[in-house]
């Protein structure tokens, strides 16, 4: 025993001398969030293939990730001398109220898994899953920082993979796999960022294989003012998705239809994004537009069992995105966020308006309190919702939420 325990000390002091001579560092951070949800989901009204009136509820529940999403990470870095670093990021995200994974059950390290180089003077180049450049250009401009389960952009977006409109439309995911990644060193406020992606293909949450993708943008920060401008590319894919369920009068009225195989048209995304601080107000406006390649000629969904769908133009339509707001620094520790938000999808009748205003108290720097209070309106067929909640095509829906997050 005395052997063993000799040894084991021996392994740790040459792994703590070796790192002290190799100036590593490893930090463990994440955030703890939970909330609760109250929800007015509006009852819809029938359109698309195969939808059927649905009910309008009300309901409570407990959810996790309102402010900030929950996550736990590692991320550090090696000096390899003459200001070059060797740097990584690993970070898993989780539900806390039930502990599960957040959004896809089998990816452990869901929201960012990646290795790279950074130099002081040349930027940095990464490799994995990681952030997206146009994402990153527009973040700072959502009052709700693109939070992926209560910011309206969030849901606007994701709507691509809802919408029947829009559902062979790609959109901007945030995160991409299978990634190169470089990004600039920060000159006099100027940051370039460029990415290239290459086909991947997930379960969950939606059953998708998506093409290679190209990812630019630029942005700029100072003297109070921040521009950011993308353009990203994605590639034709393949989706798997029921598009509603059987019609009235059939035996299987109401049930889900088997899911249809479709292709996912290659897509162009154009972003902007503006804001101006103003002593303790920070006014923010971002601009998107989805340009879908036309579907070849002919093209249908079909669903095993059932046959045609709908042509496959019927899901590809361009849509634009606008979001006005801002964040007001009431007080030191006060944090009020406002925003409108409009999507628009071209060549029929599908928008959604919608607003959410939210109020934080920080109790220390590491621990806060939040609010938030939303609504959305969904018109045509439109079925935009926030992440995590199922919509009737023209519902309209409203939110409140009380939270608690704590920072690690």
């Amino acid at each position: 025993m005395r052997f063993v325990t000799k040894s084991i000390c021996s392994a740790v002091l040459i792994l703590a001398a070796g790192g002290a001579s190799a100036q590593t560092s490893v930090t463990l951070y994440g955030v703890v969030d939970v909330f609760g949800q109250y929800l007015l989901n509006g009852s819809g009204t029938k359109g698309g293939p195969g939808t059927a009136y649905v009910p309008g509820a009300n309901s409570f529940s407990e959810r996790s990730g309102g402010s900030t999403g929950s996550m736990f990470g590692l991320k550090g870095s090696e000096d390899l001398g003459g200001g070059l670093k060797a740097i990584f990021d690993v970070e898993n995200g989780f539900n806390v109220n039930n502990g599960t994974f957040f959004a896809d059950s089998t990816t452990l390290f869901y929201r960012q898994s990646w290795v790279g180089l950074r130099h002081d003077d040349w930027g940095q180049l990464t490799f994995g899953r990681q952030y997206q450049p146009s994402f990153l250009a527009i973040y700072p401009t959502d009052p709700f920082r693109g939070n992926e389960v209560l910011s309206p952009i969030a849901a606007t977006d994701l709507a691509g993979a809802r919408d029947r409109a829009t559902l062979a439309t790609q959109y901007v995911s945030g995160r991409t796999s299978n990634a190169i990644a470089y990004q600039s060193p920060d000159w006099r406020g100027l940051r370039l960022y460029g990415m290239y992606a290459f086909s991947t293909t997930v379960t969950q949450p939606v059953q998708m294989t998506s093409g290679n993708m190209l990812d630019l943008a630029a942005t700029y920060s100072g003297y109070g003012l921040y521009v950011g401008l993308a353009y990203q590319f994605q590639h034709a894919g393949q989706e798997s998705a029921s598009l509603g369920q059987y019609p009235s009068g059939t035996p299987l009225a109401g049930q889900p239809l088997p899911a249809s195989t479709f292709d996912l048209v290659s897509t162009a995304h154009y972003s902007a994004a503006l804001a101006y601080r103003i002593g303790i107000v920070n006014l923010q406006f971002n601009y998107s537009y989805n340009s879908p390649s036309d579907p070849p000629p002919g093209a249908r969904v079909t669903a095993p069992g059932v046959g045609t769908l709908t042509p496959l133009a019927a899901l590809v339509h361009p849509y634009s995105i606008i979001e006005a707001g801002a964040t007001i620094q009431a007080t030191s520790v006060d944090v009020i966020e406002i925003a409108g938000i409009y999507r628009s999808v071209r060549g029929v009748d599908d928008n959604t308006p919608g607003f959410e205003i939210g109020a934080e108290h920080f109790l220390s720097k590491r621990t806060s309190l939040y609010l938030r209070a939303g609504y959305m309106k969904n018109n045509g067929i439109a079925n935009v919702s926030w992440p995590g909640v199922t919509a009737a095509d023209g519902s309209k829906q409203v939110l409140a939420v009380l939270g608690m997050s704590h920072r690690f």
